[in-house]
């Protein structure tokens, strides 16, 4: 049961955005930068990101959105993301990926739990500073993006085939379009 009457049906953030458009048009645009910008980091890979961190924290909207944002963006589709996430299996991504996802997995435990020397392993597998600047960046925002779906108990969607709709349609239209 959501802790706040939003006024519509929506699930998750999209209900709350519903609720609170003029907070909503810059969480979008910044998801908007962060995950479809132009970027040495395909759009699947940075998704794939924002699953991750949402999977570590235990927000099911999130993790379940994003997941299937970044499936319908990487070779292997669903199974290979979930692999990711389920079991932690990193054999069929890249050194570099899989150095990020251990950057972004300290973000989401705390921004000082990176050290010199997990900067250092991201950049040996191949990662620059951009990559290594929005990686902590994508997963600073998506711990504040789980925090604000699930303190305030949004309901998630009562068709899980939602997410896929939801990603279909910001593949082709972006955040808040």
């Amino acid at each position: 049961m959501p802790h706040i009457d939003v006024g519509n049906d929506a699930p998750g953030i999209l209900g709350l955005m519903r609720f609170r458009p003029e907070t909503a048009d810059p969480l979008n645009d910044l998801a908007e930068a962060l995950l479809r910008a132009p970027g040495t980091l395909t759009r699947g890979e940075r998704e794939l990101i924002a699953a991750y961190v949402s999977r570590g924290n235990n927000c099911t909207f999130c993790t379940n959105g994003h997941a299937e944002l970044a499936a319908q963006q990487l070779p292997g589709g669903l199974p290979a993301v979930r692999r990711v996430l389920d079991d932690r299996d990193f054999s069929e991504l890249s050194p570099k990926l899989t150095a990020l996802l251990a950057v972004a997995d300290l973000v989401r435990r705390g921004g000082r739990e990176v050290t010199d020397e997990s900067v250092a392993a991201a950049r040996k597998a191949g990662a620059t500073d951009v990559e290594i600047h929005d990686t902590v960046l994508i997963a600073a925002a998506f711990c504040m993006y789980n925090r604000y779906v699930d303190g305030l108990a949004t309901r998630l969607p009562d068709d899980p085939d939602a997410y896929r709709r939801n990603a279909a349609h910001v593949i082709e239209h972006g955040y808040g379009k």
